[in-house]
This record gives structure tokens, C-alpha cells and sequence, in this order.
């Protein structure tokens, strides 16, 4: 991400304001005053600009994230070429596996989902289309890394660091590094509940025509239900035949 040379420290404040709105699904102007360092006067004045445009809605002494955002998420979205060549496989993929299927891009650094498509049984996760995730702890992100350059890798490291989500993430670099090795090797990733405890995930990369990747595909299911052999033998299978559909689309369709 780049540093700004001149950074407007309003907008800065502003957009700081409706993260933590989101992250903490509506607050008021003493809780957000509270997280930012500046008073409750000025925060009421960014809310209350916000609210004219549209971009929050007031509900009693709570501002929300308003429907104003959803219009340019919808174009933001639909301005990323993959989305229109994903799309129906990652449909298609929830429809065959019955399962939660997930699209993911990466943008500075970690992993932005793009798309989701719930099959008949798909699990109910904390995960929505816009969501950012930590890209060393999902096997989207993983499968992602896997197939970009020593130097990306070594930057995205440097900067995000590999933080402990649960007793299964992976901390240490050198079997990091082995794991991303194997994801080469074998063009699929596994997430064995680095994230959420109780979730597995089989992802693999989407690449372009030098074989880097642009996006991952995934089936992404909870531990009690979809027993080793389905898990490690099935779903493998059939992530990598949309991952593989959505490639030669996109490359030479």
C-alpha cells in the first residue's frame, strides 16, 4: 500500500470512523470517540456528513453502515475481471459439493472475498462478500501465496507477520515456507482449521498465464460432518476441476 506524500488526516479519520462501525456492527458517538483520538464533537460532525450522504443510518443513539456503500461495492466488485469468469463456476461448485464455496482476491497484502455461493448444507461462517482475512491462515490465501514470487512472499510476511487465529496456524516461517512448497507441488491448498476451529477448507489458485496467481477458489466445510475421505479425496478433485474451468476462461476465452 502506498504512503500518501500528503495524507488528508479528515478523510483518514473518516474512514477509521466506519471500520469501526462495521467491526463493531453500529456504535455511538461516545463509543467511537472512545477508539479514535479526537473528541465527541468532531466525531458527531464526520457521523452526521456521513448521514447526509447516506453512508450511515442512525438507528436510536447508533450509526450503522449505510446502503449508500453497497452500490459502489457492487461496482468495485464487478470491475475485477474474475468475478465475470468465477461467478458461475463458484455457483456451480456450491450447487455439486452442497457446501460453502468462496472466490478470494488479494489487495495489499491480505485476502478480500469476492464472491460466495452457499450450497444446500453450507455452514453459516463469520465470512461475507468484502470481508478482509489474513492471507497465512486460510487456505485461500495459502494457495494465493503459493504461486507468487519469493520477493511478494517475503514482502506480505514482513509486513501482516504470521499470528497465531488458532492452535493450528501456522507461526513458524520455515514450515510455512515447506507448505507453500507442497501447495506448489500438488496445486491445491488445506486449511486444517488455521483460521476457525471446527472448519476445514480445500482451496486452489486461479492463475494467469504465467502461472501467477490472480484469485482462489474454495469448498470450505466443518470438521464433524465431511469425514477424511470426502475431505482429502473428493473435494480436492473437484476444486481443482472449477479452479481449472475458471483459468482457461479467463486466459483464453
Amino acid at each position: 500500500m502506498a504512503d500518501p506524500k500528503y495524507p488528508v488526516r479528515t478523510v483518514g479519520r473518516t474512514f477509521e470512523i466506519l471500520e469501526i462501525i462495521q467491526e463493531l456492527d453500529g456504535a455511538g458517538v461516545s463509543e467511537i470517540a472512545a477508539r479514535v483520538d479526537i473528541g465527541k464533537s468532531a466525531v458527531h460532525n464526520h457521523l452526521t456528513t456521513l448521514e447526509n450522504y447516506e453512508y450511515v443510518d442512525k438507528d436510536g443513539d447508533d450509526y450503522h453502515i449505510g446502503l449508500s456503500f453497497l452500490g459502489l461495492g457492487a461496482y468495485a466488485r464487478n470491475r475485477t475481471p474474475i468475478y465475470d469468469t468465477a461467478q458461475s463456476q463458484v455457483d456451480e461448485l456450491a450447487d455439486e459439493t452442497g457446501e460453502l464455496v468462496n472466490l478470494l482476491v488479494e489487495k495489499n497484502g491480505k485476502g478480500i472475498y469476492l464472491y460466495q455461493s452457499k450450497g444446500e448444507n453450507a455452514v453459516e461462517l463469520d465470512t461475507h462478500e468484502g470481508k478482509r482475512v489474513r492471507l497465512h491462515c486460510t487456505g485461500l490465501g495459502k494457495a494465493i501465496l503459493a504461486f507468487r514470487s519469493d520477493e511478494t512472499v517475503d514482502e506480505i510476511i514482513a509486513d501482516q507477520g504470521l499470528p497465531e487465529l488458532t492452535p493450528q496456524t501456522i507461526t513458524d516461517r520455515d514450515t510455512f515456507d515447506a507448505e507453500l512448497e507442497e501447495i506448489r507441488d500438488q496445486r491445491y491448498a488445506v486449511d486444517r482449521e488455521e483460521r476457525l476451529n471446527g472448519l476445514r477448507c480445500i482451496a486452489a489458485p486461479i492463475t494467469d498465464d504465467s502461472d501467477r496467481s490472480i484469485a482462489a477458489i474454495s469448498v470450505a466445510c466443518p470438521v464433524h460432518r465431511v469425514d477424511d475421505d470426502r475431505f482429502y479425496e473428493d473435494l480436492p478433485e473437484a476444486v481443482l476441476g472449477a479452479a481449472n474451468v475458471i483459468e482457461l476462461e479467463y486466459n483464453y476465452s
